[in-house]
């Protein structure tokens, strides 16, 4: 492995210049037809950071982005890390209220916010959940909040665009901001990455720029990313992986970023094709929604060689197509989460396609991963359990919320993860399900993700979701709920008595109910919560 890189870059801002040093006429950001080299980047980064500084941003100020995967987040966002500023990425599914309450939780001074997305205008959703206040900023509902710059060409009063934002920092001499960038210290919080929110308000999780780089040239490592891959970063920006497996990475072996503001698999194929594009993380539904394109075979997806997945369920199946029918030479899962730096296990690049299949691989070097039972005994291999891990890549906490990181952190640097996994004797680690989904049938533990997994190979099943319902009986049973594909015809009898021959009668789902779509939140996790509660009212 390379030298590790929190101790080569130092910083985020550190990583910055190596990059542009090393890749400058190299392509770093395609963008329609905008074609950026590393040796521009640097320059738009630096004219970002100017304009923080202008604008007195200083280190360790909260700086938010909410904006969907463009050039302007990645610039904004380098632009705020390299004036010393924590970086807080927001979801671009939330809601203005959700947005503010994130805003508000950590303080944040300055906010980057995109015009108009999917049709939603941003800033009118922030004014109305935020517009009444004592604050005397451009929203009075967020007293920290000094200036909101609109990534767009015009903004309404009060709030400035983009273009103003970095003439504003035209003043500012470049040494100054390269002092600034360079005065950044590894041990210094780099962002503060706020949890989806299943369970309750959202929490952000607090990593530092030695965490970061760390995390990410170890994934970049086992990964086999190289110079000149062309990458393809549909996963959002606000989310870990789209921000560091994505930005970070491309910035430490000289990838060409291509961001993808929506998940639309046409787009994905036009891009990969018209781009060459070599390598494309994202979700199991992504790539099978790639493999089942009616329109596939027209394009020419041959440059593709590498696919980064991961979630509890991961068809065999998919893997396998991917391999044998896109020929591409290395797919692999992983497992993560905010609180972990986004990162806990990978596969490796040797496995066999049955142990990328079904499992998320094995910890990443300088990490200990182990699974317990209720009352915190370490369980051997093969017994499903808490997964805890403890190593470089567990948060410090979450932001000024002491009473909620003692939840999660013991006294001896173990983070629970809240979720149920099971270790073989190789050390990989199958993730099975969420503490709190898991339901007890008659004695039985029951995995709704493994249910879920099972009942997915139906060919009349498109999307499934299984909750745990009171029985007089047996406890608690499972209830299914059911998307069919176009034109099935299943009935909930078909759904039992098929499930009685493909799994084990305390697994098998006593209701159905059929549904038009599954609620998920601003991340895409089903509510669960959600389906509970309508299955104990229904």
């Amino acid at each position: 492995m390379s030298m590790r890189g929190d101790l080569e870059w130092g910083s985020v801002p550190g990583l910055v210049r190596a990059a542009v040093r090393r890749f400058g006429d190299r392509e770093a950001v395609v963008e329609g037809r905008t074609r950026v080299t590393y040796e521009e980047l640097g320059e738009r980064v630096e004219r970002a950071a100017a304009a923080c500084l202008a604008r007195g941003v200083r280190a360790g100020d909260r700086v938010a982005v909410w904006a969907p995967n463009t050039l302007d987040w990645i610039v904004s966002a380098l632009g705020a890390v390299s004036a010393g500023a924590v970086l807080v990425p927001i979801n671009t599914r939330f809601k203005g209220t959700e947005a503010a309450y994130v805003l508000r939780r950590s303080r944040a001074r300055l906010l980057f916010v995109t015009g108009t997305f999917l049709g939603t205008s941003y800033v009118a959703s922030l004014r109305r959940a935020a517009g009444d206040g004592t604050g005397d900023g451009p929203l009075p509902g967020l007293p920290h909040l000094e200036e909101v710059v609109v990534l767009a060409d015009d903004a309404p009063a009060d709030f400035r665009t983009w273009k103003d934002f970095l003439a504003g920092g035209d003043a500012v001499p470049g040494a100054e901001v390269r002092a600034r960038a360079e005065a950044v210290e590894s041990t210094w919080p780099s962002d503060i990455v706020y949890t989806s929110g299943t369970t309750g308000r959202p929490k952000g999780a607090v990593i530092t720029h030695a965490q970061t780089l760390r995390c990410y040239e170890i994934w970049s490592d086992l990964a086999g990313l190289r110079e000149g891959d062309r990458y393809l970063i549909v996963n959002p920006f606000f989310h870990t992986f789209g921000y560091k497996a994505g930005i970070i990475a491309c910035l430490m072996r000289g990838a060409t970023m291509i961001p993808q503001p929506v998940f639309d698999v046409d787009a994905v194929l036009a891009n990969v094709a018209a781009e060459r594009v070599s390598v494309l993380p994202g979700p199991p539904t992504l790539h099978q929604a790639l493999l089942d394109h009616p329109a596939r075979g027209a394009h020419d997806l041959s440059a593709l060689r590498l696919v980064v997945t991961g979630a509890a369920v991961v068809p065999l199946r998919l893997v396998e197509r991917l391999r044998t029918e896109l020929r591409i030479a290395t797919v692999l899962t992983a497992y993560g989460l905010s609180e972990a730096s986004g990162i806990v296990t990978m596969c490796r690049r040797d496995d066999p396609g049955e142990v990328v299949a079904s499992t998320s691989g094995r910890a990443i070097p300088g990490t200990e991963v182990r699974i317990v039972s209720p009352a915190g005994e370490t369980l051997p291999p093969g017994s499903p359990g808490e997964v805890l891990v403890r190593g470089h890549h567990v948060m410090s906490g979450y932001y000024e919320d002491p009473s909620e990181t003692k939840k999660v952190l013991t006294g001896d640097g173990w983070l629970r993860t809240g979720d149920v996994g099971v270790l073989d004797a190789d050390g990989n680690l199958r993730i099975t399900d969420r503490i709190k989904d898991m339901f007890v049938v008659g004695g039985f533990n029951a995995y709704p993700a493994e249910i879920e997994q099972l009942l997915g190979v139906h060919p009349d099943v498109a999307d499934v979701a299984v909750v745990g319902v009171a029985d007089a009986r047996l406890g608690e049973v499972g209830k299914a709920y059911v998307v069919r594909r176009p034109g099935a015809t299943l009935t909930a009898d078909d759904v039992i008595a098929w499930s009685r021959r493909e799994m084990a009668n305390y697994k098998v789902p006593r209701q159905v109910e059929f549904v038009p779509d599954l609620p998920r939140n601003a991340s895409g996790k089903v509510l669960k919560g959600e389906l509970r509660h309508r299955g104990a009212t229904g």
